[in-house]
């Protein structure tokens, strides 16, 4: 039997967000148009009751307000892809890693294509932050919710851009 899930949506500098929740814990967080978004049936009943803080803290830190997120997530895939999305986690905010960085950081330096299809599988965007992962040459590589976007988040939390609206 699956645990019970519930989403809900607000809006971002980015776009629409949906917010997903299984037991009462922020398991996803998708953009429109996002590659890999699950099909909508997956996100369960809309119910915005499970997100007053995932909310809260995602508006502060479009308001510029907020640098580190601290809420409870359930990160659901592999173990391989686990340790990626909690490798993401330390990315300081406003710094990039490349794929090559975080592979290394996992003990493996010859998985830096692994570790970025499963930067690219990451159920939580945003607050666990693959728009901070680059190429080794520092360019913009691929993200699931669209190099704009990635463009757009390094530059707000460089301080070299705004969050206005996408």
């Amino acid at each position: 039997m699956s645990a019970t899930k519930h989403h809900t949506h607000i809006d971002s500098p980015y776009g629409t967000l949906t917010l997903v929740a299984t037991a009462g814990v922020l398991s996803g967080v998708y953009m429109t148009d996002q590659r890999h978004r699950p099909p909508e049936e997956f996100f369960g009943d809309r119910d915005p009751g499970p997100f007053a803080e995932a909310t809260r803290q995602l508006d502060a830190y479009f308001a510029a307000d907020l640098t580190e997120f601290d809420l409870p997530l359930r990160l659901d895939g592999t173990p391989f892809q686990r340790s990626v999305w909690d490798a993401l986690l330390t990315i300081p905010y406003g710094e990039t890693r490349t794929y090559g960085e975080l592979a290394e950081a996992l003990g493996n330096p010859s998985a830096s294509r692994a570790v970025g299809l499963a930067n690219g599988k990451n159920p939580i965007s945003v607050i666990v932050p693959c728009h901070r992962v680059i190429g080794a040459n520092g360019n913009l590589t691929g993200y699931g919710g669209g190099l704009p976007r990635k463009q757009r988040l390094l530059d707000f939390e460089r301080g070299t851009g705004t969050a206005a609206l996408f």
